[in-house]
């Protein structure tokens, strides 16, 4: 799938350096166009030149960054969104936008429903959020700026792909390192995911290649998605492999979505690897269990050649927003929010040390734009 990433905040501009790098490293060539927007100039400094940076909002924080405030960071996208179009060019080849961002903090979680609907408004080709969603333990602005963002970007966004930071994070990790560990694991997955139906020339032909047009019939089956991923060693004969591919689906569904998978609506099926070791019953058996095990009539499976001594396996669910695990998110930020007017209320300041409390601390979660 040809693309276009836009990296907003802090976050979303590390993500997309990653995705970036993964996709060059694997000559994939599905990114056309990697862009990071921020009202930090220290994070654009950062990020490496083969993302091209652009810094909002200089007029209001001068480079400074908006210090966790997503109200003032939806205003610093606003006022400067011309400057953004400008940069972000999407050619007639690019299939599908992506804006990446991280939900829980200011610039992120602000600016990039704005641009979102700005971009939708320019373009006739699907935008979707890339949604990282920040852990149990990260505060309570952070839980209130992403309830807000994603209510928002749910109804802007073609399709809003979440990421949750504590599918990923590992007992004694640093917080830099869980982050780090997180933009990884999150590029090889979407990349590989992006680079649907981009099979280099010299590469082996698989049988039945995943192309753009089911990621994105896939993601036409609601709101929110997420992505599952798990891999294995393989022998190099196929025959061999049919428990590998049905195991490692497994795991990308069971471990590697966070998501209780019987409440999707629709599924996407990807075995990447070597085509001569990849076995088409092992593909079709592993397509029938998720099938099976999510409930959805909407299951599309198939193959990417991957230059690998591994069998990988990825599971795009969609149609997630009814499931138990959002819901849990949501009710965490409405507590919060609660809480943060309750403290409001209780001496007349705001406690969370925010600058940004004036566009949280409400007893809803209201949309930004």
């Amino acid at each position: 799938m040809q693309s276009v990433l836009i990296g907003v905040g802090q976050a979303g501009g590390k993500l997309v350096s990653a995705l970036q790098a993964f996709d060059a490293g694997e000559r994939h060539d599905a990114v056309r166009r990697a862009v990071a927007v921020n009202t930090a100039t220290a994070d654009l400094r950062a990020l490496p030149d083969t993302v091209q940076s652009l810094l909002i909002g200089q007029s209001r924080v001068s480079g400074h960054g908006v210090g966790g405030d997503n109200e003032l960071g939806a205003q610093a996208m606003r006022e400067d969104i011309e400057e953004v179009l400008d940069v972000v060019v999407v050619e007639a080849a690019v299939e599908a936008v992506f804006v990446v961002a991280g939900l829980g903090g200011g610039t992120g979680s602000g600016g990039a429903p704005v641009l979102v609907q700005e971009l939708n408004r320019v373009y006739d080709r699907p935008v979707y959020a890339i949604g990282v969603l920040p852990g149990r333990d990260e505060g309570a602005l952070y839980q209130v700026n992403a309830g807000r963002s994603l209510k928002t970007l749910a109804r802007e966004a073609d399709a809003v792909l979440l990421v949750d930071n504590d599918a990923f994070r590992r007992t004694g990790d640093s917080l830099e390192s869980g982050y780090e560990r997180v933009n990884e694991a999150i590029a090889r997955r979407l990349g590989l995911l992006l680079a649907a139906g981009e099979v280099d020339a010299g590469s082996e032909v698989a049988e039945s290649v995943v192309d753009a047009s089911e990621l994105i019939n896939t993601l036409r089956n609601g709101t929110l998605a997420t992505v599952g991923y798990a891999d294995a060693s393989a022998a190099r004969d196929a025959g061999e492999n049919v428990n590998v591919v049905t195991s490692t689906t497994r795991q990308a569904l069971l471990t590697g979505t966070s998501i209780e998978a019987d409440s999707a609506e629709a599924a996407l099926v990807v075995v990447a690897g070597r085509p001569a070791a990849i076995p088409r019953k092992g593909v079709e058996r592993a397509r029938r269990w998720v099938e099976d095990e999510t409930g959805c009539m909407q299951v599309r499976g198939g193959d990417f050649p991957l230059r690998s001594e591994k069998v990988a396996s990825l599971v795009l669910l969609s149609g997630i927003e009814r499931t138990p695990r959002v819901e849990r998110f949501f009710e965490r930020a409405r507590e919060a929010s609660r809480a943060g007017t309750a403290a409001d209320d209780d001496d007349g300041r705001d406690t969370t040390g925010s600058s940004g409390a004036n566009g949280w601390a409400v007893d809803e979660l209201d949309d930004l734009t």
